[in-house]
């Protein structure tokens, strides 16, 4: 399938929190060979077992990386946004993942090639570092997800998983149905339901017809578990501050 090409007034790779902190020469190697595509809402960029011909970069969109069970039940174990890059498997030692990889919320970002990126990795030190930086937060993510869905109620993962997603968003509003969610969060359709009700009721969100709007920030934070702070210290003190200009 070819990739629609963003149009010229969409953001531009420096979007991305990774590429926006390579160094000018690694900046100057790598800005020929990204490629700029369109993720619209569903669109799986790889699945269980299946080599990665390519890494993503979201600028606009979110990325959903889940574990699917053999009877087809899916749950959630990261998600990737404008701070990141989906398919670390690459450069950590394999050519497959064990999760499948889809867009969450629709936007746009940068495709590079595995190879490629294999090569980076190991030609230049600034590159591995910044990778593998990026790597350990992502891995903090994705324990801190095992321990919320099995210690924390529905409530708190809710807001857990909608700050998450505001942090790799421009603003304050998600288009996600309620069937996707439970599906993000491994849990039925009725209980992320009642979850969002609540939230509505408490005045934090307003949410009809797929559409989340988040109301009052601070009140999620207060109202969601230890768990996302957690992860978003580590994102912070692991991830350096944009240098490419």
């Amino acid at each position: 399938m070819t990739d629609p090409i963003l149009t010229p007034n969409l953001p531009g790779p420096r979007a991305n929190h990774l590429l926006s902190c390579l160094p000018p020469s690694d900046w100057q190697r790598w800005e020929p060979q990204l490629e700029a595509i369109e993720l619209p809402l569903g669109r799986v960029l790889y699945e269980p077992g299946v080599a990665l011909s390519h890494v993503y970069f979201p600028t606009t969109a979110i990325v959903s990386l889940l574990y699917v069970m053999e009877d087809g039940a899916s749950a959630e174990i990261a998600v990737v946004g404008n701070e990141g890059i989906v398919g670390v498997s690459i450069f950590m030692g394999g050519e497959t993942t064990p999760s499948r990889a889809v867009v969450q919320s629709a936007g746009h970002g940068y495709r590079f090639r595995s190879s490629a990126l294999k090569e980076e990795f190991g030609r230049s030190t600034a590159v591995l570092h910044l990778l593998l930086r990026y790597t350990q937060a992502l891995i903090t993510q994705m324990s801190q997800t095992a321990v919320c869905n099995r210690h924390h109620s529905l409530d708190q993962q809710l807001c857990r998983w909608l700050l998450l997603s505001l942090d790799r968003l421009r603003g304050s509003e998600l288009v996600m149905t309620q069937e996707l969610i439970a599906n993000m969060l491994g849990v039925r359709r009725e209980g992320v339901t009642e979850a969002a009700l609540k939230l509505q009721r408490a005045g934090l969100i307003r949410y009809a017809r797929g559409h989340i709007a988040v109301l009052d920030r601070p009140g999620l934070e207060e109202r969601s578990c230890e768990c996302y702070g957690v992860v978003k210290k580590e994102y912070d003190r692991l991830l350096p501050e944009q240098v490419a200009q």
